[in-house]
């Protein structure tokens, strides 16, 4: 990324402002304007999430709001109440009162006398989802947003329920945000009350698992704040983005699809990440594009912003399978609206181990499949953060435990873009059974690279009211993969992979159920984009990545990071250990030293369905001077056939001397699940 020293404006930071909410609480901030702006107004832009702007996104933010406001914007970082020093308690993700707070900030924002009155809102992942979710209840300041890693429905596109089955990065934010949720705020920005705040987060405590599991269905407690219920709610101009490594690139095709405001769609090879700091590459100049956005809906500026594609997204060549790539081969390609007049579903049948041509004639036979545990133990994150390397590996020890289709090798290039889809004729002789798809580009050497995947609980296969499965009875069910923008070269072959398990990405079913497939009554359907590079559309280059000058830190002590698959066998115990470990790391500006240190550990044993387990361990410090803190949670989930069970502890020190301890054990029943 670019360091860019000079902009068009110059700026001014006020390392802390307090926003007043209506019931008297406070809410902590960090603001960058332009100095200009006490005479000559400018719109406001709002970023709201709990991860503490002081000190744990402090660098982060440095990159983007300065270089915002150095064009022209007074850019807010806000941490929500019971996050980083604001009042109160954190108690959930996107509550009715956080959603009040955005409201209520948006509207101090255009009070300001140095602001025009307009907002907008921008973030990732959990800011994202605020954008989207506040821009629903249209605050009137409000005039655009830009969301990057978001999703629409909370319930199914989520790190939840992903067909209906329990993700294990359901366990996994659980335990981040347990984490985040009882940190302390900062002495030297409230002072001596600091404690107080502190404790109040600590008795308030509870692991998020516990929420999250009491609603395995799509209730009403999903359903707020899930924007594909009314998508008309929306009302502003949205810029989407996602990655096709990230978890959440599907909600950018249905927003353009449903969504009737001036939209724009963008999707890279990313990870979890801002596109200017996109990981595996190319990165963009991401910021260029969001004011250029907000140029055009909060200043009036005719500069062409919503013009061209209304979808760009990198066309992925075929590479090698890694668990991490530098850069993604590819290149840039334009759709002028979603659902895409250039992509068209194109059928193939399920012959046994044989994917069909179109309009092929296959008799019905039935395929048994019943897979191991073991299956998944390559499927890296639903999310990946490309730290430490999370994609999936070659996927032919996962086909050895799997239900395998192949077509023969390809006589011209294919390219997809979209969300694949299996259409099956099923049976299983469990009450209660999952089916994994995984769609993978099969080089001539074998090796296989995962493309895209999805999974269905069967329980869930007539929608979100959760039927037991009738033993041996065959259902005709549908099964969504992940939308993806890939090129498979001629020579290679397209695999599509079926599975009974796929842990520990998605938690088993409560016992080992066999499944059979009848083929030719099953098919495969691609979403095959025939458009080639002279009919792309019009694509205006992206710019070089570049942001503001980051703030200053000195590592003072180096991270760590690994990811270990184990395999005992004297005991048949398999395990999974994710080491996420910043090290120690000086913030020179405000003389504060952090480090953060979480392990995963996902275990099973042998073909026991009731032996799998998730233990997440959070630790972080914050030190300045004589005030020393750390406070470590663990939040284990194990199961019975009938029950999941979660066991979690909090601890908090003050230096060596342990100020709080507590420790949660609670049953909650399997719900078709």
């Amino acid at each position: 990324m670019r360091v860019r020293e000079t902009f068009p404006y110059e700026t001014g930071e006020a390392e802390h402002v307090w926003v007043p909410m209506p019931d008297g609480s406070r809410l902590s901030g960090r603001l960058w304007r332009p100095r200009s702006a006490v005479a000559e107004p400018v719109p406001a832009v709002l970023e709201a999430i709990p991860y503490r702007h002081r000190d744990l996104t402090a660098v982060r933010d440095s990159i983007h709001h300065p270089y915002l406001a150095g064009h022209g914007y007074a850019c807010l970082r806000v941490d929500l109440r019971g996050s980083g020093d604001s009042d109160g308690v954190l108690l959930d993700e996107y509550t009715e009162q956080e959603h009040r707070d955005v409201e209520a900030t948006l509207g101090w924002l255009a009070e300001q006398p140095w602001c025009t009155g307009r907002t907008g809102m921008m973030g990732i992942s959990w800011g994202a989802f605020a954008g989207l979710q506040v821009a629903a209840r249209r605050p009137p300041s409000l005039g655009a947003v830009v969301i990057a890693s978001f999703t629409d429905d909370r319930y199914a596109d989520d790190m939840h329920y992903m067909g209906g089955c329990l993700l294990s990065d359901n366990l996994a934010e659980s335990g981040t945000m347990f984490a985040y949720s009882t940190l302390p705020p900062d002495p030297a920005v409230v002072g001596g009350r600091w404690r107080e705040m502190w404790h109040e987060r600590l008795d308030a405590a509870e692991p998020w698992i516990l929420k999250w599991l009491a609603h395995q269905r799509r209730d009403d407690y999903w359903r707020r704040a899930s924007v594909c219920e009314d998508y008309s709610a929306v009302q502003v101009p949205v810029f989407a983005s996602s990655g096709w490594a990230d978890g959440y690139s599907n909600a950018v095709f249905r927003a353009l699809e449903h969504l009737d405001v001036p939209r724009k769609g963008l999707i890279g090879p990313w990870s979890h990440k801002y596109p200017h700091l996109g990981q595996p590459g190319p990165a963009i100049g991401y910021l260029q594009e969001v004011v250029r956005w907000f140029d055009r809906w909060l200043r009036d500026d005719d500069n062409g912003a919503d013009d061209g594609p209304m979808l760009t997204t990198w066309m992925q060549d075929s590479v090698p399978p890694s668990t991490a790539y530098e850069e993604r081969p590819g290149r840039w390609v334009g759709e002028p609206g979603w659902p895409s007049p250039h992509v068209t579903p194109v059928a193939r049948p399920l012959a046994p181990h044989r994917i069909g041509e179109p309009g092929d004639d296959v008799a019905e036979h039935e395929l048994g499949l019943q897979s191991p545990l073991s299956v998944g133990q390559f499927a890296g994150k639903w999310a990946s953060y490309n730290a430490p390397p999370d994609l999936p590996y070659d996927q032919r020890e996962e086909d050895g435990g799997s239900l395998v289709f192949d077509t023969g090798p390809l006589r011209e290039r294919c390219e997809i873009l979209g969300a694949p889809v299996v259409e099956l004729d099923i049976a299983a002789d469990r009450p209660a059974a999952m089916v994994a798809a995984r769609l993978s580009d099969v080089a001539p050497d074998g090796r296989a690279t995962r493309v895209s995947y999805g999974l269905l609980n069967l329980t869930r296969r007539d929608g979100d009211d959760p039927r037991p499965v009738e033993p041996g009875r065959r259902y005709r069910v549908r099964l969504q993969l992940n939308g993806v923008a890939q090129t498979f070269p001629p020579g290679h072959r397209i695999r599509l992979s079926l599975s009974s398990s796929y842990w520990p990405l998605a938690w088993p079913a409560p016992e080992p159920a066999e499944l059979s497939v009848q083929t030719g009554a099953s098919r495969l359907v691609l979403p095959v984009r025939r458009g080639a590079e002279p009919d792309d559309g019009p694509v205006r280059p992206f710019e070089d990545p570049e942001g503001a000058a980051p703030i200053s830190t000195t590592q003072l002590e180096p991270g760590e990071s690994a990811w270990n698959v184990t395999r005992d066998l004297i005991g048949y115990r398999s395990a999974l250990e994710i080491v996420k470990d910043g090290g120690v790391l000086r913030h020179d500006d405000i003389d504060l030293t952090v480090a953060q240190r979480v392990v995963e550990r996902y275990e099973s044993i042998a073909e026991d369905f009731t032996s799998p387990r998730g233990d997440v361990v959070w630790s972080v410090s914050f030190c300045r001077g004589e005030w020393e803190t750390r406070t470590v949670s663990r939040t284990v989930l194990s199961c019975t056939p009938s029950t999941f069970e979660v066991y979690a502890e909090l601890d908090a020190f003050e230096g060596d001397h342990r100020v709080f301890s507590r420790t949660w054990e609670r049953s909650l029943p399997r719900d078709c699940l």
